[in-house]
């Protein structure tokens, strides 16, 4: 504190101190007291070892024996300079930081083995266990046992949730518009030209997209590949694209006639199956090229991303966190109440018309818009930073606000063409601003604010607006909504602002989750699991042999007498086919069903004997491959149902009316017509129906349980009012054993008891794809059983009870591979709730 130098007698303290100098003054006293220490510790300055600490544990030196310093505090520009410099003198730890923290506009980062990672992958590694699938590493789910799905359930129903699905990738078809339709004819199950006239002209358009099952043509037996949802460039923008090209050419009328008929459409595809998928839209294309009018495959594979939001309130957290800075007109047809009076521009209104009437969003509809920044965001209503200027921090907002109005049109044309469109597979979207340029200009508006920075950082924004973008163009997509079912939205945008929106979007509420979660809400939905509940793809086989190797590996690992029983990976699906020419008596013999003839017995037999002979070189982690084909739309259904000359039991529609299975159900004489005594001839090609299975009081199904036609007496056990029905179906230990039996060239068989266990067994007629999820308040589990087989249950079940008693469920019987216990469930079709099964997660 500096006194008053005006007293009498008070020197004034000086300004400035010379240590030099006072050191000097002092020194005959500095080297008494050192000679005086000196004598105490014997001239030993170092410090005791028993009081030493480690101030030092940071510095890797001791533990060395070659000296390197780490670059500790360098910015991430001076590393990648370092390492410019000398490779070898930079760690594998800032290497590694380095390489993970890149944001190139396209393209994945790759680890040593070329397994790619996403653009989350830091974020995840630190909180998931990562797993390698299909060439990724994906996050599998929280790190534990696998449990916590009780309290993600409660996070279903109340919040959000979001998950990174960027290993989803595009494949861009490019041609003519009626050679894309008759590619699509070829290649997808249903095809879009299969859909209504008003619903075709949407999907053509642009306004919606379809979902469907890729098959491959080049395969004789058109095996199925994988789902796909399909969506077309919207026409305005061709249209745009067209008269760009107009300007440039200035004349050559031709050249601008023949890109005017070039269509552009997106299927995304599963990793799992992308490779597979790619080839076949190839050969698809090369087969249905005509002269001038070809069509070309080109993938998008490391440009586009994909993020899912699912939850009752995914419109309140995009309201949130994205601000629309441009919306594009062809969106005007999906929120009528879109139009602003006073500016187009106006962020406050354009984001209440769109999110906040979220819900009144058709189902499938595709919303293509340009969005700022999300990290811009504050916390105060949502005030939005642009252009390196904070618009509501220095308190005059009236005046910023028309600052804002007047530079629109200034910006605009510049702005239009800095975001590009994420269908220009030839423009790349500028990558975000790096995160460390945000916090320094955050720093700097906040020193502003209190005076304390320099003004002039104008040039500094300019520069770095040259480079990065502040805005993003976006597709959002709103996947069709059942009843009872929560909203599910997608959004795709481009995969170097993938970190941008994650980090956003967490913040802000979203929970996130990985693989196992994912399929936890898929089955708590009833919607299928790719690629567990498609067993007829090769993603399929390929998934399951290695789930089956890595049981193997675990099993190894514990003694021989701790093991548990041996069950088959994947479920043996030709059991089914083998045994639906017979079925268990009453007396409890095996004996030959009257649906089928003698004939049809000696073929199986003969196609299960050529089968197996084919099969003799399966490894024990393999099993025997699907035969036959999945329905996953009502007419492949009825073509099944009327090639075999079957009744209408499973799937009771007459053509040019809906179906109404209650209308059939309560006719007393339906079942006595002549078409429903008529034989059922099984076909060369079995066909297998989705099923969703609720256990009738108790039960837990597990994957890959067995599911078995019950007798009526199995029914009446369960069903009975009265107060004995304690006792269970079950079957001996021995019969769990040798239930699935596999031989030496491993292959499972299913092994007919002896007389003394024939009573309890019960013949399968498919097997369960996903189980049950803990916590559940409505558990539902998803299993894939053989359509004629249900059909015949439902009518002797029909038979059985009066009409009034009738059920639309089919009871069967669930039992767990290693469990004894047989439980009774209602299955309920799911191609009898409605038209196609093509939906997926």
């Amino acid at each position: 504190m500096v006194t008053n130098s005006n007293k009498a007698g008070v020197p004034a303290p000086p300004h400035e101190l010379h240590v030099w100098k006072f050191a000097e003054s002092r020194a005959p006293e500095i080297e008494g007291l050192h000679s005086i220490i000196a004598d105490r510790l014997d001239n030993n300055f170092q410090s005791q070892r028993n009081k030493r600490r480690r101030t030092t544990g940071h510095d890797d030196r001791v533990a060395r024996k070659k000296f390197r310093k780490r670059s500790n505090g360098l910015g991430h520009a001076a590393k990648i300079d370092s390492m410019r410099k000398d490779e070898n003198k930079v760690s594998r730890r800032v290497r590694r930081n380095v390489e993970l923290k890149k944001n190139l506009p396209t393209g994945y980062g790759t680890s040593g083995d070329g397994t790619k990672r996403l653009r989350t992958h830091v974020w995840h590694a630190k909180r998931f266990k990562m797993e390698k699938l299909w060439g990724f590493y994906i996050p599998l789910g929280l790190h534990g046992r696998g449990r916590g799905s009780r309290a993600l359930l409660k996070k279903l129903k109340n919040g959000v949730l979001v998950h990174d699905a960027s290993y989803y990738s595009a494949i861009q078809l490019e041609g003519p518009q009626e050679t894309l339709i008759s590619v699509l004819r070829s290649v997808l199950v249903p095809s879009p030209s299969a859909c209504c006239e008003e619903t075709l002209h949407d999907v053509l358009v642009g306004n919606v997209f379809g979902t469907a099952m890729l098959h491959d043509s080049r395969n004789p037996s058109f095996p199925p590949v994988a789902p796909v949802t399909y969506m077309w460039r919207p026409m305005q923008q061709i249209s745009t694209n067209v008269e760009e090209l107009s300007r440039e050419v200035s004349g050559e009328e031709q050249n601008i006639d023949n890109t005017a008929f070039i269509h552009q459409l997106w299927l995304w595809i599963h990793a799992a199956s992308f490779k597979e998928a790619y080839d076949s839209l190839s050969s698809a294309c090369e087969k249905n090229t005509e002269g001038t009018c070809s069509a070309h495959c080109v993938s998008r594979e490391g440009q586009l991303a994909k993020l899912e939001l699912i939850g009752p309130k995914v419109f309140q957290l995009l309201h949130k966190t994205l601000q629309p800075a441009k919306l594009n007109s062809e969106n005007s047809w999906h929120v009528k109440k879109c139009s602003a009076h006073e500016h187009e521009d106006t962020v406050e209104y354009e984001n209440a018309s769109i999110f906040e009437n979220g819900h009144q969003i058709s189902s499938s509809a595709v919303l293509s818009l340009v969005v700022k920044d999300p990290r811009n965001l504050t916390k105060k209503g949502g005030v939005v930073v642009s252009d390196g200027k904070n618009l509501g921090m220095l308190g005059n907002e009236d005046q910023s606000k028309e600052q804002h109005v007047s530079s629109i049109p200034k910006h605009k044309a510049d702005f239009e063409k800095k975001c590009g469109d994420l269908w220009d597979a030839i423009k790349v979207v500028d990558p975000p601003v790096e995160e460390s340029v945000l916090c320094a200009d955050k720093h700097h508006l906040r020193k502003e604010f209190f005076c304390l920075g320099q003004k002039g950082s104008g040039s500094q924004n300019a520069t770095i607006d040259q480079i990065y973008t502040r805005s993003c163009p976006v597709l959002l997509l709103k996947n069709e909504n059942f009843e009872d079912s929560v909203t599910r939205c997608s959004l795709i945008l481009p995969l170097s602002w993938v970190k941008a929106f994650w980090i956003t979007f967490v913040s802000n509420g979203a929970h996130a989750i990985g693989l196992r979660e994912k399929h936890w809400v898929a089955c708590e939905i009833g919607l299928p699991y790719f690629p567990l509940d498609f067993p007829d793809c090769n993603a399929y086989s390929d998934f399951m042999e290695m789930e089956a190797a890595t049981v193997n590996h675990k099993a190894m690992l514990v003694p021989p007498s701790k093991r548990q029983p041996k069950v088959p990976i994947p479920p043996p699906w030709d059991c089914v086919l083998y045994n639906s020419g017979k079925k268990v008596s009453k007396a409890g013999n095996i004996e030959a069903d009257a649906l089928g003839t003698q004939d049809e017995k000696s073929d199986d037999m003969e196609k299960n004997f050529a089968s197996e002979k084919s099969h003799d070189r399966i490894s024990d982690c393999q099993g025997t491959p699907f035969e036959g084909v999945v329905a996953r739309t009502s007419s492949m259904l009825n073509d099944f149902l009327n090639n075999i000359s079957g009744n209408r039991l499973l799937f009771p529609s007459i053509p040019g009316q809906e179906n109404c299975l209650h209308k059939f159900m309560r006719n007393k004489d339906f079942l006595k017509q002549d078409i429903a005594l008529s034989e059922m001839k099984l076909g060369k090609t079995p066909c297998f129906v989705r099923v969703l299975l609720r256990a009738f009081k108790e039960g837990v199904f597990e994957q890959g349980a067995v599911v078995c036609a019950p007798l009526a007496t199995d029914i009446r056990l369960w069903t009975a009012s009265s107060e004995n029905n304690d006792e269970q179906l079950q079957i001996t230990q021995s019969s769990v054993m040798s239930y699935f039996m596999q031989s030496p060239s491993g292959k499972w068989e299913l092994q007919i008891p002896e007389d003394q266990a024939l009573s309890s067994h019960r013949l399968p007629i498919g097997f369960v794809t996903t189980g049950f999820v803990r916590g559940s308040k409505k558990a539902m589990a998803g299993a894939i059983c053989e359509a004629s087989l249900l059909s015949r249950l439902r009518e002797e079940q029909w038979k059985a009870v009066p009409v009034r008693r009738r059920r639309k469920e089919i009871y069967v019987l669930v039992r767990n591979m290693r469990s004894t216990a047989y439980r009774l469930a209602c299955a309920t079709i799911v191609l009898e709730q409605q038209e196609q099964d093509a939906n997926f997660m």
